[in-house]
């Protein structure tokens, strides 16, 4: 048996080496630990991934609304630069820099090429929100070729001036045809035909050579363009020139110019027409607003998918104020004679009294796609 004294010995020659064994299992532990309590600290908690939200494009509107006085006429200049997004973001810089931030309430596109038309109204639509402008309504038509090799777009825009630039109004000029059965006759000789009965619309509706804002001619074929750029620009000077050609592979010449001009004279009305052989050839507007719609596409390629392109533009215009019998001209694109007929056909139904241009084109977009249709209406 272990006397008391001796245990106390034991007991308190223990206890000093029990205490600095946990003393240094302690500091074992703090080597250890230490380093990933210095990582913990060092390292700071991952921000969480931002996802970036592509915004969609704003829908451009159906119809706009502008003051007939204040209205100006602009064509871009073609550009071989890049592809079809490049040329067209330098078109709208270019129409940007010519308007000087003017309101653009109409742009009409005829794109060359293969690339997707779809894409001019994104970014047409991207451009103007990005500038915090009024977005404008947009006419999309594929064409055969334009005036520049590499060339895939053009831009035909209509702006709300700040001054008035046409006090009594506008004349909107159809596009007299000129066509000959083969196609690979000279088009400068059609185009002396239509520029020759186009001068007579002009000077039947009281205007001048000189009072031509913008001149558009279709064309089947851009060869020898110097012949029929030297007509045009004889007689048309301070205008805004455009030359499409239509389609690629034409079934015949042709030549079809149209054009706008300044309403010299007092009609004492809204809208009056100007008619040749029964035919309105030219729609003197003298009304403070006009209603300018984009295109309405018909899908299909029977009469009733037609029928219901031009009453889906009947709600176009019911929701902007006017109706079909407001209409005083109108654009008609159809993309082959047989639907070229049924446009014939149905537009003396639902806009009868108006003038217009109807020429064959290359495309629309969309796969089905027919004719397309976009009009000017009067609006008091």
């Amino acid at each position: 048996m272990i006397p008391a004294h001796a245990q106390a010995s034991s007991t308190a020659t223990r206890t000093p080496n029990t205490i600095k064994g946990l003393l240094l299992l302690a500091w074992a532990c703090c080597l250890v630990l230490a380093p990933g309590l210095a990582a913990q600290k060092k390292t700071k908690p991952k921000k969480e991934e931002i996802t970036q939200v592509l915004q969609l494009p704003k829908e451009l509107p159906s119809a706009v609304t502008g003051e007939t006085r204040r209205l100006t006429f602009h064509v871009t200049p073609l550009s071989s630069r890049g592809l079809l997004s490049a040329q067209v973001r330098d078109a709208l810089k270019a129409l940007t820099r010519e308007t000087g931030g003017d309101p653009v309430l109409k742009i009409r596109a005829f794109v060359a090429g293969s690339g997707d038309l779809r894409r001019v109204r994104d970014l047409v639509s991207e451009t103007f929100t990005e500038r915090h402008l009024p977005l404008p309504v947009l006419s999309l038509i594929q064409s055969g070729g334009l005036p520049l090799e590499g060339a895939q777009v053009v831009l035909e825009a209509i702006v709300a001036g700040k001054k008035e630039v046409s006090p009594q109004g506008l004349v909107f000029l159809s596009a007299p045809v000129a066509a000959s059965e083969n196609p690979l006759d000279p088009v400068a000789p059609l185009v002396a035909q239509s520029l020759g009965r186009l001068k007579r619309t002009i000077q039947t509706a009281g205007s001048e050579s000189s009072d031509v804002l913008r001149v558009t001619c279709f064309l089947s074929s851009l060869e020898n363009l110097a012949a029929t750029r030297k007509l045009v620009e004889a007689e048309y000077p301070r205008a805004a020139l455009n030359y499409v050609q239509t389609q690629r592979l034409p079934t015949h010449a042709l030549a079809a110019c149209e054009a706008v001009a300044r309403l010299r004279r007092d009609t004492g009305k809204r809208v009056s027409f100007q008619p040749e052989e029964g035919e309105p050839l030219a729609a003197l507007v003298a009304a403070q607003h006009v209603v300018l719609t984009g295109t309405q596409v018909s899908y299909g390629y029977q009469e009733a998918n037609s029928r219901l392109a031009f009453e889906r533009l009947q709600k176009v215009l019911e929701a902007a104020g006017v109706s079909g019998r407001d209409v005083a001209f109108a654009h008609y694109y159809p993309l082959a004679d047989l639907l070229a007929a049924q446009v014939r056909k149905l537009r003396t139904e639902f806009f009868a009294a108006s003038a217009g241009s109807l020429v064959l084109f290359e495309g629309l977009p969309g796969m089905d796609a027919g004719f397309a249709v976009d009009v000017v209406a009067v609006k008091d």
